[in-house]
């Protein structure tokens, strides 16, 4: 069974970091992008990463603070977040594609099913 799951999502402070990770079962993780979706609002597509590690960002707002990393070993994809704010506060997710063009537009159909993230003091 092909499955994609999420963990590290919580309640952190501002300011704060948080590790989130994307664990594939019954497959291997090719392209896989990190997305997220706040309250009332469409899903932001935030980093793009490679089998071989290339990155594409996809979110200015997350510039010099999410950083999107994997481990082949382990078929996990990684994103740390530092320097939390209370507007990085959505739903992430993850996802697997075939090709990097098909990350960056957020178009798959292997989607994890979400963890909350909230910043808040």
């Amino acid at each position: 069974q092909l499955q994609l799951v999420e963990s590290g999502g919580g309640l952190v402070q501002p300011g704060g970091s948080l590790r989130l990770s994307c664990a594939a079962s019954g497959f291997t993780l090719d392209y896989i992008g990190w997305f997220r979706q706040a309250p009332g609002k469409e899903r932001e597509g935030v980093s793009c990463i490679s089998r071989s590690g290339s990155i594409t960002p996809l979110a200015n707002s997350v510039k010099g603070r999410f950083t999107i990393s994997r481990d082949n070993t382990k078929n996990t994809v990684y994103l740390q977040m530092n320097s939390l704010k209370p507007e990085d506060t959505a739903v992430y997710y993850c996802a697997a594609f075939n090709s990097m063009f098909a990350c960056t537009a957020g178009r798959g159909n292997y989607w994890g099913q979400g963890t909350q993230v909230t910043v808040s003091s």
